[in-house]
């Protein structure tokens, strides 16, 4: 690996907006039927027999580094968004994404957490299995940090990965409160000489609103309170969809160099947004999902659910200046571009109407795909207990449930430590719900992960994980307006 290899979230430059509006590739969504941005409707998803899986996953090693401190300040700010001007919001640090954590794998994080806030707030750092303690779920694993108050998260920074954190309180994640965590691997599980943070994101310029009505009623009644108009996932219709910040007008900018493998670490930190991603001109070689290894696999474009991350790398071997986009499966909004850019071209801008070919077709990712690199742990065994869960709503009704219950109001599922859980869910909804566990990583098919997502009309998907992290740990829908609309459950360690 190279030693000049760079590691940062990228501070974009400027192009010329009327140039890459020119190019007609904004409205680049439109030209894709949501329908083949997302082929999986109607599949199962299974947890396969033929690799043990390894127990023990979320098991915390000893602190190894020294203590790496960091203070994030949660508060109002001002944000520049290129054509949509400056608006006010919240932030981390002043901020927008929050600024990126990067520790090192063994390291002790210390977190101090500063609400400078009008209402109280946490934060939840996603994929990390810390102590439940440190999870930063209100009411379940710690009271809301109240407005003047502090609260110090600390834990060991393991394992490696591609991570986020983000408030757990309300719908402060749509109003700017996110950003992204690099736990830096020891060994690397792949060679590469640059590296880039991408964090795709849905902006909204007003003050998020909870939805009502269910989608029929949402389409059928005219806009909301902030101008906000619900669509087919349950949430408010976007401004726009952006690239580390920056809109499609105002794009970031990622430059390499020919011959250089280039590793981009593909975070959706949006609140109801899955994108299908692609670069043009460039395939992308996946190589962790959910922060976890996996055997590489090559294709021309991925889907990345509310919550999910994809390490990818891209080898530089065809110069000029290209476009990266990701595109809502719902279409809609114009998809968020980001600008790949050889050293030394000339060209200000892509080429007039560029649309990478993976939005439009090509090798799509799969979850058939993705195979664990890591090593398996106990022998295979059938599960200890068993859940089937329904996901349904958002029809006549502004509630998103689980087995006909919405949280708060919906029994806890009970669970023994050590044992083997399996979950099996059927998505009768008309919306995606990419589904989340807190403080375990889980076997679906043949890989591990956090967070999956459910296909819409009759999708199903069946993961597993083991019961080796005790504490109160939430399970829910990452579209954020799913989740607080009743789509979520805790597991409860007996």
């Amino acid at each position: 690996m190279s030693n000049q290899r760079l590691n940062h979230i990228h501070t974009p430059h400027s192009l010329d907006r009327r140039e890459f509006l020119r190019t007609g590739i904004a409205a680049a969504a439109a030209l894709v039927p949501a329908g083949s941005l997302f082929p999986l409707a109607g599949c199962e998803a299974t947890s396969g027999a033929s690799r043990a899986f390894p127990c023990g996953a979320t098991r915390r090693m000893e602190a190894t580094g020294p203590v790496r401190e960091v203070r994030l300040v949660a508060e109002a700010g001002e944000v520049e968004m290129g054509p949509f001007g400056v608006y006010r919001t919240w932030l981390y640090n002043g901020q927008f994404p929050g600024p990126e954590i990067r520790v090192r794998e063994g390291e002790r994080l210390r977190v101090n957490l500063e609400n400078r806030l009008p209402e109280a707030t946490t934060i939840h750092w996603h994929g990390v299995p810390v102590p439940n303690p440190m999870d930063g779920v209100p009411g379940i694993t710690q009271t809301p940090v109240q407005p003047g108050e502090s609260f110090v998260y600390d834990y060991v920074a393991d394992p490696s990965g591609s991570y986020l954190y983000h408030s757990h309180v309300g719908l402060q994640l749509d109003r700017g409160l996110l950003g992204s965590l690099v736990i830096e691997e020891r060994t690397p599980h792949v060679e590469y000489d640059r590296e880039y943070t991408v964090v795709l994101d849905d902006f909204l310029p007003g003050e998020p609103q909870p939805q009502s009505g269910g989608m029929m009623g949402g389409m059928m009644g005219g806009r909301r309170r902030g101008g906000m108009m619900p669509v087919a996932h349950g949430g408010p219709e976007y401004a726009a969809f952006l690239v580390n910040g920056r809109p499609p007008a105002d794009p970031a900018v990622f430059e390499v160099t020919r011959g250089e493998r280039v590793r981009l670490r593909l975070l959706n930190l949006g609140s109801a947004t899955t994108f299908r991603v692609a670069i043009a001109g460039h395939p992308m070689t996946v190589t962790h999902t959910d922060g976890r290894p996996v055997r590489p696999v090559q294709v021309d474009a991925l889907l990345i659910g509310m919550g999910e991350r994809y390490d990818v790398v891209v080898h530089a071997n065809h110069p000029g200046i290209w476009t990266v986009a990701a595109a809502s499966v719902e279409g809609g909004t114009a998809s968020a571009r980001a600008v790949l850019r050889y050293t030394g071209t000339t060209r200000a801008t892509p080429a007039d109407g560029e649309v990478p070919s993976g939005l439009r077709g090509g090798r799509l990712l799969s979850l058939a795909d993705l195979v664990s690199m890591e090593a398996a742990g106990t022998p295979e065994r059938a599960p200890d207990r068993t859940f089937d869960l329904t996901l349904s709503g958002g029809m006549m009704s502004s509630a998103w449930i689980i087995n006909g219950q919405a949280y708060p109001d919906a029994e806890p599922f009970a669970i023994r430590e050590g044992e083997r859980v399996r979950v099996r869910m059927t998505n009768m909804s008309m919306a995606i719900h990419p589904m989340h566990l807190h403080g375990h990583f889980f076997r679906v098919g043949e890989a591990l992960k956090d967070t999956v997502l459910v296909p819409p009309h009759m999708g199903r998907v069946t993961f597993e994980f083991c019961a080796d992290n005790p504490g109160d740990w939430f399970f829910h829908c990452h579209n954020l307006y799913h989740m607080e609309s009743g789509m979520a459950r805790v597991f409860r360690y007996a």
